[in-house]
């Protein structure tokens, strides 16, 4: 779990913020579909506010449960799915340290108390929720959003059969106030809340022509293909040419020497710590290009999974590779890669299936003893490298012509 240093500015208590509520969109600056990186791109916009915040993933098995974004002092959090890294659900875990504004009315906080009633007089008549007997919940529900409220074990004769007479009030006059908001896509019928009679919430669709999570088809030692935008990028190839499909680069930098030169008879004596060739940088593609410094012709690419846990998260967006071998003939649709192929989710185990045992790894520290992520492990094949996590997922593929 990670957690940013606390930056509160003076006068801003815990709790103090309005965010404006979206049924089905998101709440505040946070966007349903969006990826990872946009939302911390926008924590990191208003560090005043999102001044504490908690990262939490499973390290040993990072695609089984969701990456979640979590707000502890404003009682909220982001859930971002696991192989896509898109926002798919918000919840409000803690409706007294959150504020939501919907049209002109509040509701939530320590000023205006979410009842059921006062919700029902802001959103309007809607269809009766569902009540689990087992949890002692009763959930309401509008397109895009749910409510849950508790209901005392006193009063479960209200809620009979599943159903209750809306706006539920109990026979003394009270009316039970919500525990949990969730906001989901609005594009399904789907009731999402707790509890085993709901749905999973899916991140809406991406819309038509996207790129995002587009498959690249990695053919070792020939050549990347884009299979959205139908781009062919061989080894050899030019900055021009390289402009030419993808426009300018996100960044570009001077390659450092090679910390494994040391293994190499090529260079036994570097004189700098930079050599002449240089990285095209395009992180919105999950995608760094190295230029020969001499030939400015293409000798590598190196492909970036984003996975948490390794010290570039977050640097990149994910890259949503497929690699096979040259002996496979043709091109392949998207959503049609042969089977036996290498992706983003191929564990370590399943690469040495396909592409046999490679023997001992290198170990790389990422240029820092501090880092916080401890070491990965480097593995070489005749035109590709794959670096690997102690986790066994791989964070980044290096493919070049042997």
């Amino acid at each position: 779990m990670l957690q940013r240093p606390r930056r509160r500015c003076e006068g801003t208590a815990m709790g103090a913020i309005i965010l404006d509520l979206r049924p089905g969109f998101g709440i505040g600056p946070f966007s349903l579909g969006m990826p990872i990186c946009e939302a911390f791109a926008q924590i990191e916009q208003q560090p005043n506010i999102y001044d504490v915040v908690h990262v939490k993933y499973i390290d040993e098995e990072p695609l089984k449960l969701d990456i979640v974004i979590n707000f502890p002092d404003h009682g909220f959090h982001l859930r971002f799915d696991p192989w896509s890294q898109r926002l798919r659900l918000i919840e409000v875990f803690d409706v007294k340290r959150l504020q939501m504004r919907y049209a002109t009315s509040l509701i939530g906080g320590p000023s205006a108390l979410a009842t059921f009633v006062a919700i029902y007089s802001l959103f309007g008549p809607t269809f009766p929720g569902i009540y689990d007997k087992d949890r002692g919940v009763y959930t309401l529900f509008y397109p895009g959003l749910s409510f849950a409220f508790p209901i005392p074990t006193q009063y479960t004769d209200c809620c009979h059969d599943g159903e209750a007479e809306l706006p539920l009030e109990f026979p003394d006059g009270t009316t039970p106030v919500t525990c949990r908001v969730s906001i989901y896509d609005s594009s399904t019928d789907s009731k999402v809340g707790v509890g085993s009679f709901m749905n999973k919430a899916l991140a809406p669709p991406l819309p038509s022509g996207s790129l995002y999570m587009e498959e690249v088809h990695a053919k070792l030692g020939e050549e990347l293909w884009f299979t959205i935008g139908g781009q062919h990028i061989p080894f050899g190839a030019s900055p021009q040419d390289v402009w030419t499909e993808f426009g300018h680069p996100c960044g570009i930098h001077q390659k450092q020497v090679d910390q494994m030169v040391i293994h190499s008879a090529s260079d036994l004596h570097p004189r700098t710590t930079l050599c002449g060739d240089y990285f095209y940088n395009y992180f919105t593609r999950g995608l760094d290009i190295l230029f020969d410094g001499q030939t400015h012709k293409i000798k590598k690419f190196v492909l970036h999974t984003n996975f948490p846990g390794h010290a570039d998260f977050n640097s990149y967006i994910k890259c949503n590779f497929v690699i096979y071998s040259s002996d496979v003939g043709g091109h392949f649709e998207e959503g049609n890669a042969p089977k036996t192929c290498i992706t983003p989710s191929t564990k370590w185990e399943q690469v040495k299936e396909f592409l046999g045992d490679c023997g001992r790894a290198a170990i790389q520290t990422q240029g820092s003893t501090n880092n916080p992520f401890g070491s990965t492990f480097v593995y070489g094949y005749q035109n590709v490298a794959f670096e690997v996590m102690k986790n066994g997922y791989i964070a980044t593929v290096t493919l070049f012509q042997s």
